[in-house]
């Protein structure tokens, strides 16, 4: 499951090129609003991140569960907080949520058994 990290992150960058590269202002626009909104603010990078895994949590985006948690272990967020995220997430959304947080602690525990991914 470890070569899956590398190819996740190398899917996402090829994809990511594909779409900036045409000329739909819109697209760029989203992108670089997305990418602005995580930057640090009121609100830490770290708190962020674990908003936007709670988010993607309830609306079931797998792709985006994966990289807000490559994005808060790179911010260091601790195991325990991690859980917390998973719970309110599971109360907010429900049960259908469940499967999805099944997924998150897996690629969670993937991340910690590939160290580059925290020297990134």
């Amino acid at each position: 499951m470890k070569a899956s990290v590398s190819e996740f992150n190398a899917y996402r960058a090829k994809q990511n090129k594909r779409l900036l590269e045409s000329d739909n202002l819109l697209i760029k626009r989203l992108f670089h609003l997305d990418q602005r909104a995580y930057e640090a603010g009121a609100l830490s990078v770290a708190t962020k991140e674990m908003l936007g895994l709670a988010m993607s949590l309830v609306l079931r985006c797998d792709d985006c569960v994966k990289y807000h948690l490559e994005q808060v272990m790179q911010a260091q967020v601790s195991e325990a907080e991690i859980l917390e995220v998973l719970a309110l997430a599971q109360l907010v959304g429900g049960s259908v949520v469940i499967p999805h947080a099944r997924k998150a602690i897996e690629w969670w525990d993937v991340l910690h058994e590939n160290p580059s991914i925290s020297e990134a």
